[in-house]
């Protein structure tokens, strides 16, 4: 059943969602159509499944397309993601064509002229404005950290950000000096209505785990992500291996592979592969998340979710767990001590100490009142901060503002 914003009134109150409609007011029948690389993976997808029919309810003409890439655009995109995060590349007239090309064919069969408004979201469909006559704004919605770019890949990229009229970043640290264009933070968020966050009973959580042959006799730690380098999923391992030592558990992987990321199945079968022993012992599993409910049980019976990422533009699976009362033990990188209060709601770690993350993580588990305590000040923090009306909220502020 599709959502309206008024069945958020008894989570966020009335006053929020009664602003919510009256900034709509002044926006009645404007267009707005979001561009990104996949329907299925990742947390743009996610949101824009949540956000465009909220848009939609409230007055505004919403829409969500996707751009029609072949197997090496995506390659060629997901090093663009790996370089923004500073990895290398090897950035050649062929790859660049070829990035350009995808680009300009979308263009000649979209009719994105035809809105009131764009917003394109990350690098994969940032030429685009290229390849039309500009007849409104254009929004460029980056997800990821762009703290430290490839600077030949920056400069490429930046021949066409600047053809932009406002650039969407998710921290304040994100913010390039040497861009003109207005750039705004606004912070993702979650749907706590959605089937990965609504409430859950005993009775179906343990009807998911048991579905999943998911043993629930030891505490369980979770990472929830893509199998992506910058998730460090190798390195969550080895965090294990040292928790082991000390205090008898799991390991859950819940992972997705989103479609236009193609390393995700070779770093699976990396990961797969160094964790052999463990999944021979029963102790590490590795679970599919393509189902929300699922990992929604998986979130809900953990002792301790884990996000020991060594990159992160936001990482919306850390709002979920805080949402649940989790304590997240992660890294502090891009958006992520924006969503946790060390000590108080979290624990934020450097990703590259295994040692001060497996502390961390032992400690709550064998404080189970430290983590009931820190769980219930997380989901106070993320239904402030996090939830998917104050993103609309800052979005209908975006629209009136650029109009």
């Amino acid at each position: 059943m599709l959502r309206s914003v008024g069945d958020y009134i008894d989570i966020v109150g009335p006053d929020a969602i009664s602003k919510i409609y009256k900034k709509a007011n002044k926006l009645y029948g404007k267009r707005i159509a979001n561009v990104n690389a996949t329907f299925l993976g990742g947390g743009v997808a996610e949101i824009l499944g949540r956000m465009v029919p909220l848009m939609n309810e409230i007055g505004l003409d919403a829409e969500w397309r996707t751009i029609h890439g072949s197997p090496a655009f995506f390659d060629i995109t997901k090093s663009f993601h790996n370089a923004l995060q500073s990895g290398d590349i090897t950035l050649t007239d062929q790859v660049k064509n070829l990035y350009l090309d995808i680009n300009q064919e979308y263009a000649s069969f979209s009719h994105l002229n035809n809105y009131d408004c764009l917003v394109v979201h990350d690098p994969q469909p940032l030429p685009l404005i290229k390849f039309y006559r500009k007849q409104q704004p254009w929004i460029w919605r980056c997800h990821i950290d762009i703290t430290d770019p490839n600077k030949e890949l920056w400069e490429f990229l930046k021949r066409f950000i600047i053809r932009y009229d406002m650039i969407i970043i998710s921290s304040e640290k994100y913010r390039k000096d040497d861009i003109s264009v207005p750039q705004k933070v606004i912070a993702p968020a979650i749907d706590p209505l959605s089937m990965k966050n609504r409430e859950l009973s005993s009775k179906t959580i343990m009807k998911y785990l048991k579905k999943s042959n998911i043993p629930t006799d030891k505490p369980i730690i979770t990472q929830v992500s893509r199998m992506d380098i910058w998730k460090d999923p190798e390195g969550v391992l080895d965090v294990f291996a040292l928790v082991k030592e000390k205090v008898d558990c799991r390991l859950l992987y819940c992972y997705n592979l989103a479609t236009d990321d193609p390393e995700g199945m070779k770093i699976y079968e990396k990961v797969y592969k160094k964790a052999k022993k463990f999944v021979n012992d029963g102790d590490v599993l590795f679970v599919v998340g393509n189902n929300e409910l699922l990992v929604n049980a998986i979130q809900r019976f953990s002792t301790v979710i884990i996000q020991k990422s060594i990159k992160e533009g936001f990482g919306l699976v850390v709002a979920e767990a805080l949402w649940k009362e989790k304590p997240v033990v992660a890294g502090c990188v891009g958006g992520i001590p924006n969503q946790i209060i060390d000590g108080k709601t979290g624990f934020l770690v450097d990703p590259h100490n295994y040692r001060m993350c497996a502390d961390r993580v032992i400690k709550l588990l064998k404080d189970p009142k430290l983590s009931q305590k820190m769980g219930k000040a997380a989901k106070e923090s993320v239904r402030e901060k996090f939830l998917t009306t104050r993103l609309i909220s800052d979005y209908l502020d975006l629209i009136a503002d650029i109009f």
